[in-house]
C-alpha cells in the first residue's frame, strides 16, 4: 500500500550533479512557502533561509563547507538558519525582553529549522529537482555568517544544493524497521542482530557503489563516526551568536 506522495517519501536520493537548466523563480516560490508551512513549535517559526545564486558566493560557500564542488555547481543554493533574531524584534517591539538562552530555545530553533528544510527538499522534488543537505555549512560557522550578513542570535543549521539531477544513481539502503520503530516502549533485544543483517547488505552498496574502494558497512561506518565529537567550535559559535545554554 502507498500513495503518490510516500512512493516520493521512500525515493529519496542525494543528488549531488546538475543539469544547467535554472530554477524558474515562481518553481521556488512555491517550494520555499512549502517550507513555512511546516509544524512549528508553538509557531515561533524561529527559521530563515538564504537563497543563494550568485556564482562567487557559491564558490566561497563550497570551500567553507570542506571544498564540496555540487555548492558552487548548483543552480541554487540554500541556507537554512535558526533565527531568534526576528524573536528579538518582536520582543522590542512589544517591550519585552528576549530570554534566548536555555537548552530548550535553541531546540526549538534546530527542530523548527530541519522541519522546514525537509519540506523544502520534499516540495523540489515534486517538480523533479533534486538535492542534497550540506552539513560541512557549519564547519566554518563564522564565515558563513560574515558572508551572508547573519545577525546576532542566528546560527546556520544546513545548506542545501537544488537542481535538475544530471544523475542516476542507486538509493542508499536504510535500517531495518524493527532497528527503528518499537511498539509501546525501547526494545533492546534483537536489536544487534539488526544491526549485523544492515552491516551485510550496506556492506554491499557501498562496495557496489564505490566499486570496492569501500567495503565496510553502516555499523562499521558509524563507529569510526561517532568515537569523537565532531564540530565542537559550534559551541563557542552560537554562544557568541547570542545562544547562552544553561
Amino acid at each position: 500500500m502507498s500513495t503518490e506522495v510516500t512512493r516520493l517519501i521512500q525515493s529519496h536520493r542525494s543528488i549531488r550533479k546538475y543539469t544547467e537548466e535554472p530554477i524558474d523563480g515562481e518553481i521556488l516560490t512555491d517550494i520555499l512557502t512549502c517550507g513555512q508551512w511546516a509544524p512549528s513549535s508553538h509557531n515561533v517559526q524561529a527559521y530563515s533561509v538564504i537563497v543563494v545564486r550568485s556564482r562567487e558566493k557559491k564558490q566561497q560557500l563550497a570551500v567553507l563547507a570542506g571544498n564540496q564542488q555540487w555548492v558552487e555547481e548548483c543552480p541554487v543554493f540554500l541556507v537554512f538558519c535558526a533565527d531568534f533574531y526576528k524573536l528579538q524584534q518582536a520582543c522590542e517591539m512589544n517591550g519585552e525582553t528576549i530570554a534566548a538562552e536555555g537548552v530548550e530555545s535553541f531546540l526549538v530553533a534546530a527542530v523548527d529549522t530541519a522541519l522546514a528544510a525537509e519540506n523544502v527538499l520534499l516540495a523540489a522534488r515534486s517538480y523533479g529537482l533534486g538535492g542534497v543537505m550540506i552539513g560541512g555549512i557549519r564547519n566554518n560557522p563564522r564565515e558563513v555568517a560574515e558572508l551572508l550578513g547573519l545577525p546576532p542570535l542566528t546560527y546556520p543549521i544546513m545548506g542545501m544544493c537544488l537542481g535538475y539531477p544530471a544523475q542516476d544513481i542507486e538509493q542508499k539502503p536504510r535500517l531495518p524497521m524493527r532497528a527503528y520503530v518499537h511498539e509501546e516502549q525501547y526494545h533492546t533485544e534483537g536489536l544487534r542482530e539488526a544491526l549485523q543483517e544492515y552491516e551485510e547488505f550496506s556492506a554491499a552498496y557501498y562496495e557496489r557503489r564505490t566499486k570496492g574502494k569501500q567495503t565496510d558497512g553502516w555499523t562499521k561506518q558509524m563507529a569510526h563516526y561517532v568515537n569523537k565529537p565532531r564540530r565542537v567550535h559550534m559551541k563557542e559559535f552560537v554562544q557568541g551568536q547570542g545562544f547562552h545554554l544553561q
